[in-house]
């Protein structure tokens, strides 16, 4: 941010800093007496202000000491601050010889011999000769080599000590979700499991009593294990049940490897638990089988499915020395969820060892499967639990829309209805075709593929080529024993009208008449949705509760200026603009032209440049020349004065400067875009106008009442003549 700035005569000089930052002036030896100097600013010129880059430095030592780091830390610090502050941690960073040997060489200059003995060293190892030389040298085989490069460099933390206050009680409980949906138990043996959790919310522990109560419990039998062992038998039972199906569906939908998926095939074992068995808040004992940068710690808590601890970037860099893989730890179950929408379905926190205070970088959401049948992302964050999509409100007031009345499958009839009546013609037209056969009994010429049902092509009609839709019914959908027998009664009652000298008009047919209903169930339905939207909208509003859904629609102003909306036109590859002749642009035309009429044309004043704004001023302050009216001269003399002064600036609209031209601009249309001269060789600008805004009829000889005309610009400046 720049922060000097021009300087003025109110400016107060404040004295250099005690060490200055620009050089000393070279001082030369004068052969004239010395003054005393004084500064002279003159009132047209101000002292130069400098921008940020022009700033003169003078002194480059004293600048870099003023301005350069002030603690000095080694590089191994300087890139360990750098892995916590960038968020990234490459935990130790084991570098290729070609990376080792570009590290330590980057302070050896560039084209020059190496100095320092590291990188002599690294720059050797390069070569495949040398490094196994080394390797043979240190006593250590290729592979303990490798090995070595990941061992732990640098300081070590202590183990952690999970600290207890009391003793960590544990008691059997079946799941309160328990049973899974669609599967039925026995409605007595499922309220004797569900008093389990009656008598264990209703268990207040006291720590130092707790082996105490465990003794009575064993005793009394107040520990629920009668009721667990019914939940047990119920379970093994929907296991039994359902193993198959759930190895097929995971089949199914995990077709990639990844940590956390569920175990099939010859690492699935009989004795696994499945998803039904665990639910959230209850401790299992586990063992880590692995660990991913971006994704976690993965817990095999002797289920089908690996439980999942989020840990990602650089958490890892403080939780490495804690978290192992193979080591035996306790967990808490977290969260349960579906296991073909979420990518690990048990979420987990680490109980022992306790590493929730090295945890900050969290997740947002536990990520999830995208399908290909996801087609509406609401839908899809809804069964996620996440928040809605920011959108721009579209200001659609549904209770206000009109009711509809199109129902989906009046097409569908309305194809079936034309099908009908072209085999109905064509029997009239064709009667051997169809002699001896029922209509009941006709079938399709080819296979009907619903599929490719519409075929799209190109016919000529009136010699112009149109495109051409082709549909295809199947005889079996058409019920043409009854369209017949219709046509039969309105070709019998137009036998009889004709025979009265009457003119038979058919109002409606049957596929007619169950089209209206259709619609007609439609519009129905739709009234009674707006009825019960409104009935919403009053509960909602009655209790205080938003009308839509928090969070659903932002304000414009969220998205910024050059939002990309996929909806609008202006983000087509070939957009070119909104046509000329559109409705669009034929309502801003006449909207341009109405605010015009008003106020004028008031953008261009502000759009023009500062020399035409003083060219317009000093046209404004022309002195009136006396002339003799008597001669051609006035309109000679009139000419040249405005020509002189507007002939560098031709294009520019002055009637917009005067409060009544837009009257001019309305009526007079063809005189502005036309304007004549008064014998000036044809200058654009100056036109006849009366002193009463009216155009005359004639050109006025020149007599005693000179004032009576005069020449105007189309602005609000008069050159005339006295």
């Amino acid at each position: 941010m720049q922060t000097l700035q021009t300087l003025s005569f109110f400016t107060t000089f404040l004295p250099l800093p005690s060490k200055p930052l620009l050089k000393p002036p070279i001082t030369h030896k004068s052969h004239f007496p010395t003054k005393p100097f004084k500064p002279y600013l003159p009132l047209q010129f101000l002292p130069r202000s400098y921008s940020s880059d022009e700033y003169p430095v003078g002194d480059d030592d004293a600048f870099l000491a003023s301005f350069g780091p002030k603690e000095k830390e080694s590089e191994e610090e300087a890139r360990k601050r750098n892995w916590i502050e960038r968020g990234w941690a490459p935990w130790e960073e084991i570098l290729t010889p070609e990376a080792d040997f570009a590290r330590k060489s980057l302070n050896e200059g560039e084209e020059v011999p190496l100095q320092s003995p590291e990188a002599i060293e690294a720059f050797k190892m390069l070569t495949p000769k040398y490094r196994k030389q080394k390797i043979a040298e240190m006593g250590l085989t290729e592979d303990e080599y490798y090995a070595k490069q990941f061992e732990i460099k640098g300081e070590i933390p202590e183990p952690l000590e999970t600290f207890w206050s009391g003793p960590l009680v544990l008691g059997l409980v079946p799941p309160r979700d328990w049973p899974p949906r669609g599967w039925e138990v026995d409605k007595e043996e499922l309220e004797f499991i569900r008093g389990a959790h009656k008598l264990h919310s209703a268990v207040r522990l006291d720590y130092e009593k707790v082996e105490e109560r465990v003794e009575k419990a064993k005793d009394t039998g107040d520990m629920c294990l009668e009721r667990y062992k019914v939940f047990l038998k119920q379970y093994n039972e929907w296991v039994e049940a359902n193993r198959d199906r759930l190895e097929e569906e995971s089949y199914k939908h995990d077709q990639d490897y990844y940590p956390g998926r569920r175990k099939r095939g010859k690492d699935y074992k009989e004795e696994m638990y499945e998803l039904p068995f665990y639910y959230p808040g209850q401790i299992c004992a586990g063992k880590v089988t692995a660990v991913h940068l971006y994704q976690g710690a993965f817990v095999d808590i002797g289920g089908v499915h690996d439980g999942w601890v989020p840990i990602k970037r650089n958490d890892w860099y403080w939780i490495r020395h804690h978290i192992k893989v193979g080591m035996h730890v306790i967990v808490e179950i977290l969260a349960k969820r579906d296991p073909y929408r979420f990518r690990f379905p048990i979420e987990l926190r680490f109980v022992r060892p306790n590493i929730d205070h090295l945890i900050f970088n969290k997740f947002d959401y536990p990520p999830i499967f995208h399908r290909d049948e996801d087609t509406n992302p609401d839908e899809l964050r809804r069964d996620c639990a996440r928040p809605p999509i920011a959108r721009k409100d579209p200001g659609i007031k549904w209770e206000e829309e009109p009711l509809l009345s199109n129902h989906p499958h009046v097409d569908k009839l309305w194809q079936i209805h034309n099908a009908e009546q072209m085999i109905l013609d064509d029997m009239v037209a064709n009667p051997d075709k169809y002699k001896d056969k029922k209509l009941t009994e006709l079938t399709d010429e080819e296979e009907f593929d619903e599929e490719n049902s519409v075929e799209y092509g190109k016919a000529y009609y009136k010699k112009a080529l149109l495109p051409k839709m082709t549909l295809k019914i199947s005889v079996k959908e058409l019920d043409l024993e009854a369209a017949n027998a219709e046509r039969q009664v309105h070709n019998k009652l137009w036998k009889e009208a004709e025979e009265r000298g009457e003119t038979y008009k058919i109002t409606k047919l049957r596929r007619n008449e169950e089209m209206d209903e259709y619609d007609l169930i439609h519009w129905r339905r739709s009234f009674e949705e707006r009825e019960a939207l409104l009935r919403d909208i009053s509960c909602r509003q009655a209790l205080g509760l938003p009308l839509e859904e928090p969070g659903r629609y932002v304000d414009p102003s969220y998205f910024g200026k050059d939002q990309y909306d996929p909806d609008s036109a202006l983000y087509r590859y070939d957009y070119w603009g909104e046509p000329k002749n559109s409705e669009k642009s034929k309502q801003e035309r006449m909207t341009d032209a109405h605010n015009k009429s008003i106020v004028g044309k008031g953008t261009v004043w502000y759009d023009m440049s500062y020399s035409i704004a003083d060219k317009i001023d000093l046209v404004r302050d022309i002195v009136r020349v006396p002339i003799a009216p008597s001669s051609q001269t006035r309109d000679r003399v009139a000419c040249i004065m405005i020509n002189k002064t507007f002939s560098s600036f031709v294009d520019f609209e002055y009637y917009i400067l005067h409060p009544s031209n837009h009257l001019l601009f309305l009526n007079h249309k063809e005189v502005i875009n036309r304007i004549t001269s008064l014998g000036c060789g044809g200058s654009p600008l100056v036109d006849l106008v009366g002193r009463d805004g009216k155009m005359p009829r004639a050109r006025p000889e020149p007599g005693p009442r000179s004032d009576q005309w005069g020449i105007r610009p189309i602005m609000s400046i008069e050159a005339g003549w006295v």
